[in-house]
């Protein structure tokens, strides 16, 4: 399985896309501290779930890398892993569209939907065709009865 972008260097660059976003555009800058605290909000619940995911993985100890889900050693099915296939993205959907909160402009908010898109594309349907290959039945379970996002 051969992925043409890791998931980190996707979400830098919609981070950067964000914030570049941010400056081309300040016309559409909603500015108030209370915006700013939501995105701070929001990138602290990212960084939390991010930081239980991983820690679900260890606990299970399988492997954390991106690039070579064929190592998978467990299927973790419980936990964060209950309410969505995918809490790491998801953790890093909402830093960015924290990030947006906080920068105060609408425009930013497009590199989070953007990472969506690409995270989907690029790494979690590669990563899903390899977790059906090792497991088989249980991943097709555990499929239909958790949502990819939410």
């Amino acid at each position: 399985m051969s992925f043409r972008i890791p998931p980190l260097a996707q979400f830098l660059a919609c981070a950067f896309l964000a914030w570049g976003l941010a400056q081309l555009m300040p016309q559409l800058t909603f500015g108030s501290h209370l915006w700013a605290y939501a995105g701070y909000g929001f990138i602290l619940s990212g960084v939390i779930l991010l930081a239980l995911a991983v820690l679900a993985f260890v606990r299970a100890q399988t492997t954390v890398n991106p690039i070579a889900p064929e190592q998978a050693q467990a299927l973790v099915t419980t936990g964060l892993y209950r309410f969505t296939r995918n809490p790491m993205y998801l953790a890093m959907a909402l830093i960015l569209i924290g990030g947006a909160f906080a920068l105060g402009n609408i425009a930013a908010l497009a590199a989070s939907v953007i990472f969506v898109g690409t995270i989907t594309v690029l790494q979690i349907k590669p990563e899903e065709h390899a977790l059906q290959s090792i497991f088989g039945e249980a991943f097709a379970a555990y499929r239909k009865q958790t949502r990819r996002w939410l």
